[in-house]
């Protein structure tokens, strides 16, 4: 008996443990609190940028906050797995919550509430009595095209000798309701479907394996890395070099990569680039290519171009950005810590990896190169030295395009020529990168070379400005460095330099030494070695320089090495074949001291530099490259359909508005009397003005 009672008890507890729970989840409150946390992820993926890489956020907001958005995966919002958990419970709340509710709904729309007694008529504030000498017949009738006119529907109910006619218009505003609400649940199953949910779906329930980071063809890859050409919903990119076809996408889904396979094959005939001639900002860009449907054969020639995408099979083609499709290059070589010439040259191509040796203390070390990319047109802001070989994304590129910044006079803005990106990295697989400019570019009235680095703790990148000599090339200042390392030729310049001092009380031998010493340090370790010196800095304690001159002594070292460095330059133009300067004409010498000045900096900054080599792009012949946007999004009709359902639903709720009138007709010994009442939902201006010209006209039927 106790068993029975028990489980009797334990079944009603479970039905009302259920019935509270749909309860719940079919409750407005509920809804709206879901609505709230999608609204607030949104206007958080609207203001942060969405798929930047992680230095991107540590640089913005620091390693801690970093952290924390890291947690809740922000940079990639719309597809973490907690809003699409938020956006399903929504679609069921709301779903819940019409089930619940439309047939209430309807039955009020059809409603006539007829039941309304005459005893209730004290209760509503708008209404009328009124004695009219006609019949009740004579007045019911009248009452009705009154109401036809007014475009109410009404019904009549007889009782006894009393009549009452039921009426209602507007009531298509309950309508607004269930449109409004069942828009938010159809946008959202287009949202969903539009997500990486149905990918996600496919990988958890068939087992799908990104592409393994050793795959290098598409061959190596498995099915299980695959999604088949009806994949329901995906959006991938698809690179193509000019004169290359391909027949798939690469899906980027979290930190994984699967392939997504096409139905057709895509041929870049070419890819084209059009330029503003006054500063060679780009215009436009587009991808010439031949469509061959697998299905059909059939084959069509193309331009896809922003706003002017292609779509086949439900897939639809999008011009989104583009790269370097494996240009040819021929790099000259700039050796710096090896004796030996550095004037060699090294052909190799983007995306082609490559060993270099290079000699490093004596020993031989091999490093890999990876030539990361080429870009041929450089359009930067010389306003802004700081911007100049700054990366930019397409966005970045069309908005410079199409944006305020796309003035065809905007004298800032030039072309500062091609530029190229590599990647070092040495036999520990410590990598450094690296972006070079073919061409110098004028800074604060100098010429200089661009050469930057960027260690894989920076942000961004920095660069070290190397003089232009007078032939447009780096050839003066490596042979001026190569003449810094070489302990001869630094010693002729400092015994060069004290023949020119001309003053008894200094011994020239204590200037050798010293002009000698300080362009020895300087070659290692460039001003900072010269000053960690002086403040004996892994220095015996016995050879320390005294601290009460510590600081004329940093003076002397610098002079000396600046004065001596001159000799030395002559010394390493005579080298390479240039003439002697001499300094006579006041331009000429005020033009060589600032390419002086650049080089003793770019110098000291030079001996900080990681890379035993510097690489300078000689020579080019490009092959551009398309990254076309390859999607399939059966979401977007859906919701299309629910932005139709939201404006149905917001017409309805805010412009047409619900009305009631009851009239009641009873025979009277003169007549008729007529007690009526109207009611609506808001008492709004046009209410009242409806409810007057009611009274109004029924005022007449007193009078006959």
């Amino acid at each position: 008996m106790f068993y029975e009672n028990f489980i009797v008890t334990m079944q009603k507890y479970k039905r009302r443990w259920g019935a509270e729970l749909l309860e719940l989840f079919g409750s407005m409150r509920f809804a709206i609190y879901l609505l709230m946390i999608i609204c607030i992820a949104s206007a958080i993926g609207t203001l942060l940028e969405q798929n930047r890489e992680e230095i991107f956020y540590i640089d913005r907001f620091g390693t801690y906050w970093y952290q924390v958005f890291s947690k809740f995966s922000v940079s990639q919002i719309y597809n973490t797995w907690w809003f699409l958990v938020v956006m399903a419970f929504l679609v069921i709340s709301t779903s819940l919550c019409l089930i619940r509710n439309v047939p209430k709904f309807v039955k009020e729309m059809r409603s006539f509430k007829e039941y309304v007694r005459q005893s209730s008529l004290k209760a509503f504030p708008h209404k009328i009595d009124i004695q009219t000498p006609y019949t009740a017949d004579q007045a019911v009738n009248m009452s009705k095209v009154w109401l036809k006119k007014q475009g109410y529907a009404f019904k009549e109910k007889v009782e006894g000798e009393t009549v009452l006619l039921a009426s209602r218009k507007g009531s298509s505003n309950r309508l607004g309701y269930i449109f409004a609400h069942l828009a938010i649940v159809v946008i959202c199953i287009g949202g969903l479907l539009d997500s990486e949910l149905p990918n996600r779906l496919q990988i958890w329930f068939e087992h799908k394996q990104p592409i393994p980071a050793e795959a290098k063809f598409v061959s190596d890859l498995s099915p299980a890395s695959k999604f088949g050409v009806h994949n329901l919903s995906f959006r991938g990119n698809v690179s193509i070099s000019e004169g290359d076809s391909s027949n798939y996408a690469l899906l980027a889904l979290g930190e994984d990569t699967f392939l997504q396979n096409l139905p057709f094959d895509i041929k870049l005939n070419k890819f084209i680039i059009e330029y503003y001639q006054m500063n060679g900002m780009p215009k436009r860009f587009a991808s010439d290519v031949t469509i061959t449907d697998h299905e059909t054969g059939k084959s069509e020639n193309q331009i896809i171009e922003v706003n002017h995408p292609y779509q086949l099979h439900g897939v639809t083609l999008y011009q989104s950005s583009f790269n370097d499709g494996g240009s040819k290059l021929t790099l000259k070589t700039y050796a710096l810590k090896e004796d030996k010439d550095p004037n060699l040259e090294l052909k190799t191509r983007v995306g082609q990896t490559s060993a270099i040796t290079t000699m490093v203390d004596g020993k031989p070390q091999t490093y890999q190169l990876r030539v990361d990319d080429f870009r041929p047109i450089n359009v930067e802001n010389l306003s802004t030295p700081e911007s100049l070989a700054k990366p930019k994304n397409f966005q970045e590129q069309i908005l410079a395009v199409t944006g305020s910044a796309a003035s065809k006079h905007n004298a800032n803005l030039h072309n500062v020529g091609p530029l190229v990106k590599y990647t070092l990295t040495d036999d520990k697989n410590q990598s450094v990168q690296y972006q070079n400019y073919m061409l110098p570019v004028e800074l604060d009235g100098k010429l200089v070379f661009l050469i930057g680095l960027k260690l894989p703790t920076d942000a961004g990148f920095s660069y070290i400005r190397i003089p232009a000599d007078e032939k447009t090339s780096m050839d003066e200042f490596f042979a001026l460095k190569e003449a810094l390392e070489n302990p001869e030729m630094r010693l002729k310049a400092a015994q060069a330099y004290a023949a020119r001092v001309d003053d008894p009380r200094i011994d020239r031998k204590n200037i050798v030494a010293l002009a000698d010493r300080a362009l020895g340090i300087f070659a290692k370790s460039g001003f900072k070695g010269i000053d960690d010196y002086v403040d004996g800095v892994g220095v015996p304690e016995a050879e320390r320089v005294p601290a009460n001159i510590r600081e004329p002594m940093k003076g002397i070292l610098r002079d000396y090495l600046v004065f001596s460095a001159i000799d030395l330059r002559n010394m390493a133009r005579e080298k390479i074949g240039l003439p002697v300067l001499n300094y006579v004409n006041q331009a000429d010498a005020e033009k060589q001291a600032m390419w002086f000045d650049t080089a003793i900096r770019a110098l000291s900054d030079i001996s900080f530099y990681p890379a035993p080599v510097v690489l300078q792009l000689k020579t080019f012949e490009h092959i551009q490259g398309t990254v076309l946007q390859a999607t399939r999004s059966p979401g977007k009709y859906v919701v299309y359909l629910g932005c139709l359902f939201l404006i149905l639903g917001v017409f309805q709720m805010f412009y047409v508005r619900e009305r009631r009138l009851w009239l009641w007709v009873v025979p009277s010994e003169h007549g008729s009397e007529i007690k009526a009442a109207m009611s609506s939902q808001k008492r709004t201006m046009d209410f009242l003005k409806e409810f007057e010209k009611f009274k109004q006209d029924f005022s007449e039927l007193e009078r006959k």
